[in-house]
């Protein structure tokens, strides 16, 4: 029996901490790991027979129908989605737009300009992400912006500028321009709700908003959303949903609470040369000459972003 006056042992309440792999780390991990699905998309839409803007909807519908199963089953993910507030499903629900805007405008930019303009103009998503940081009144350091001039100029020199002054290759740019303004939306959005929802409930709400507004763009668009599908089209879908949507973006908004928007939406101009050496690998495409030194400036450009948001 204690003795009296005496203390009982008080339990720690602190959280505990992730075994074997430090956050930072494994943030770092699941970032290279997104970049990587993300990569994929490319090569897998190219050699999928299928409407641009009908796969921009299946891969978000059926990444919805892969995370409905886990929002009913878990009873912690069924509490969070019926105690959502207004301000997180109203949030959400614009991630979702923002993101059914990047996929609806760029997609159809690569049939009206060349693919390497529309690329060089979509990926300057890290340069509007830190802009709109800085109007909302965060003021980025100097690194940071230098980072992304210097990630941007490595697709640049992947890409090359290929601007066009044809009416319809410059509505295309405009397109593909359009689109990665709506990618830094969606990454700054997405940052500020994952401050206080799970990564599951946000991604079911984001991406079930995308195909809510892409399911009657199609219509209007007259594209198929199946029909004379084959077999092996929809195993194309399914494979660029689990390793673009459920990986890539999902994964994307899971490193964003901790890493930031401006080091998230920067490691995206990885997908360049990334999807260049995935189709070296898969389709026998050789990449050209500059994929490599690209590569070393976007990452000299995202270690200064890195560096950046360490320093603040």
């Amino acid at each position: 029996m204690p003795a009296t006056g005496a203390r009982r042992p008080v339990r720690s309440r602190a959280p505990l901490a992730r075994p074997g792999v430090a956050p930072a780390r494994l943030d770092a991990l699941l970032l290279t790991v997104a970049v990587a699905g993300i990569s994929i998309s490319g090569p897998l839409i190219a050699a999928t027979a299928a409407p641009a803007l009908a796969i921009a909807f299946w891969r978000n519908a059926l990444a919805v129908a892969g995370l409905a199963p886990v929002m009913l089953l878990r009873r912690r993910a069924r509490a969070e989605l019926a105690g959502t507030d207004r301000r997180t499903l109203l949030l959400s629900l614009a991630a979702g737009a923002a993101l059914a805007a990047h996929f609806g405008l760029w997609l159809p930019s690569l049939h009206l300009t060349s693919v390497a303009s529309s690329v060089a103009l979509a990926t300057t998503t890290p340069i509007w992400a830190t802009l709109l940081l800085r109007l909302l009144g965060h003021r980025p350091p100097a690194s940071v912006w230098l980072g992304s001039v210097v990630a941007f100029a490595g697709v640049l020199l992947l890409t090359g500028v290929d601007l066009t002054v044809s009416a319809e290759a410059l509505a295309g740019d405009a397109l593909a321009l359009g689109g990665g303004v709506a990618g830094a939306v969606y990454v700054l959005i997405g940052a500020e709700v994952r401050r206080t929802t799970s990564t599951t409930g946000y991604t079911f709400l984001c991406y079930g908003a995308a195909a809510a507004l892409l399911l009657p763009v199609c219509a209007l668009a007259g594209d198929s959303l199946g029909a004379g599908y084959s077999g092996e089209t929809w195993l194309k879908l399914l494979a660029l949903t689990v390793a673009s949507q459920l990986l890539g973006h999902s994964l994307l908004n899971r490193v964003v609470r901790g890493l930031g928007p401006s080091v998230t939406s920067t490691a995206l101009l990885l997908e360049t040369p990334g999807a260049a050496l995935i189709a070296a690998i898969w389709l026998g495409q050789s990449p050209p000459a500059a994929a490599y030194p690209a590569l070393a400036v976007i990452l000299l450009g995202l270690a200064l972003v890195i560096r950046g948001e360490r320093t603040a």
